[in-house]
């Protein structure tokens, strides 16, 4: 049947897969990279440009949607994708990343989370089942469960009690989930960096079948020699035939190593939020155009890219942009950015179905690490 939410795994080179996953809104082929839309915008870029990037999926935020403008609001307009204009997939993160970042401003509780907005102080209640209703009225493609996040360090003990309580917030979750044809809700694998933690957490997330599966609770201060040996210890217990996310990761080399593990979808804010600060991701590392060195560099940002950005501007003239503060150098680099994430993965994608990915990696990872002098 057409519009099934279905993933199909259609090459492995060793860990690495290629997969395409059906959804009502359109095919994602993965591994795939998601620009992030938190507020139903991807900050300083058009959507129109970041499809033309070759996004096939953004990601939005249920916190913040709540708060402003209101998901009934949403609802009333057609769902999250017709207010902001996105013909394609969209999935909403639950907000509970968003809810562990106020720290004092919240209390974790059995059956949901208190909290104050960071907006005005008003102060909210968030259950597993209103966030999923949220999601659902928002109409997201993929809908997240409510989990709870913890920082780094967290001792055994406090990531235990939080991996549990985010299993029973799964089930509520699922429960509360709207099943419609061609959407589908993921479950979040919780744990920290103990191994044993998060086998219990996949394996119970398996329990309740989920469309798709992701690990939460990482990039969040552990490192990436820890992250990608956590990694080997969670994708192993992870079922084959669903769709397997690492949320809120990361720079391009993380995302390599993720895919050598097995991951097959990512978000992250770094290549606008690094746009919108004058860095550059290119071929041979980050690029500072605030640097003086830039002031008569006739060189684009990087030779080998063919986005806009590159193919009609100079980094002479982008530091000049960010020195005069105007508003169309974040536009330009936050441009850059996504191409030069999403490129990535098409190349990936091409790596791993002629079988050399490992060849793809050693290559771009030498050129990366070598620097833009």
């Amino acid at each position: 049947m057409k519009n099934l939410f279905n993933f199909e795994l259609l090459s492995r080179d060793k860990n690495a897969r290629l997969g395409q996953l059906s959804t009502a809104h359109g095919i994602i082929n993965t591994p795939i990279f998601m620009p992030v839309g938190t507020a139903a915008t991807v900050k300083a870029m058009h959507l129109k440009d970041v499809e033309a990037a070759g996004a096939e999926i953004i990601l939005a935020n249920t916190y913040h949607l709540m708060l402003r403008p209101g998901q009934e609001n949403i609802r009333e307009m057609g769902g999250v994708r017709k207010f902001m204009g996105w013909n394609k997939p969209l999935l909403t993160d639950s907000g509970g990343f968003q809810i562990m970042s106020l720290g004092n401003l919240r209390q974790v509780q059995n059956d949901g989370v208190t909290f104050k907005s960071h907006l005005d102080g008003t102060k909210y209640f968030l259950s597993p089942k209103i966030s999923t209703d949220i999601q659902n009225a928002l109409d997201a493609t993929i809908t997240m469960q409510l989990d709870e996040c913890i920082s780094f360090p967290a001792t055994y003990e406090e990531s235990k009690r939080a991996m549990k309580l985010s299993l029973e917030w799964a089930a509520m979750s699922r429960e509360a989930f709207e099943h419609r044809i061609g959407y589908g809700q993921f479950g979040i694998v919780q744990g920290s960096i103990f191994s044993d933690l998060r086998e219990e957490s996949a394996k119970g997330l398996i329990e309740i079948d989920f469309d798709g599966y992701a690990i939460g609770g990482l990039a969040v201060g552990e490192g990436q020699d820890l992250m990608f040996k956590t990694l080997d210890n969670t994708t192993k217990y992870m079922v084959q035939n669903k769709p397997r996310y690492l949320m809120g990761v990361g720079k391009p080399d993380d995302l390599i190593g993720a895919v050598k593990r097995g991951v097959d979808m990512f978000d992250c804010v770094l290549p606008t939020r690094s746009g919108r600060t004058g860095q550059a991701f290119t071929s041979k590392g980050q690029v500072n155009i605030k640097n003086s060195k830039h002031i008569l560099d006739k060189m684009p940002l990087d030779l080998e890219c063919n986005c806009y950005t590159c193919q009609n501007f100079s980094r002479a003239y982008l530091h000049h942009l960010f020195r005069g503060k105007e508003i169309l150098g974040l536009m330009l680099l936050s441009w850059h950015n996504i191409h030069f994430y999403l490129n990535i993965m098409k190349n990936i994608r091409n790596a791993i179905k002629i079988k050399e990915f490992e060849k793809f990696e050693k290559t771009f990872l030498n050129k990366y690490y070598s620097g833009d002098d």
